[in-house]
């Protein structure tokens, strides 16, 4: 119960500075999407296909060849890619950390919905980057913050096998 404390505290300060950066105004492309679709790309719509529980699935982490350059690189959004990634994606990327957000009390979001920030993995285990899963509120496949951590912690790890390197995700998509 702690953890879950711990982890709820934790999603709520990323959650208000993200709101915080948000405010700064619309953010400037970070990154030169390749012209044709790449894999993470073809995953996310895979993944939209296959998973009605879900509202969006983002991929986010530093393309090949940039330093320090944290971007939204393919997902469910096609506008939303090559932002600059917000403070709490940088620190799953970077920390490893996990975060779970209910989305409480949260009056800008048009639609009810449950956030899981996790680190991407390859098929080797290694965090590569980060995977947010929005989810429908309510579910059909969770009603705990522990069902949706184990919902998207299932699809994470069934993911990662068709990751081998994380720069097999920005090749051309088959």
């Amino acid at each position: 119960m702690k953890v879950i404390l711990s982890l709820l505290a934790t999603a709520l300060c990323l959650a208000y500075a993200s709101s915080l950066w948000a405010a700064e105004g619309p953010k400037k492309k970070n990154w030169t999407a390749p012209a044709e679709k790449i894999r993470a790309q073809a995953l996310a719509d895979e993944i939209m296909s296959k998973h009605p529980e879900l509202i969006s699935v983002t991929f986010h982490g530093v393309p090949p060849g940039l330093d320090k350059v944290y971007t939204m690189f393919a997902g469910s959004f096609p506008d939303r890619i090559r932002n600059p990634d917000d403070p709490d994606d940088v620190d799953v990327i970077t920390k490893g950390i996990t975060v779970v957000d209910p989305r409480w009390h949260r009056a800008n979001d048009p639609v009810k919905k449950f956030v899981m920030m996790m680190p991407l993995r390859d098929a080797a285990s290694e965090n590569v980057g980060l995977l947010v899963l929005a989810y429908k509120s309510p579910s059909p496949v969770a009603k705990t913050e522990t069902d949706f951590f184990v919902a998207a912690s299932a699809l994470r790890d069934e993911l990662k096998q068709r990751i081998p390197s994380y720069v097999d995700l920005f090749k051309p998509a088959r």
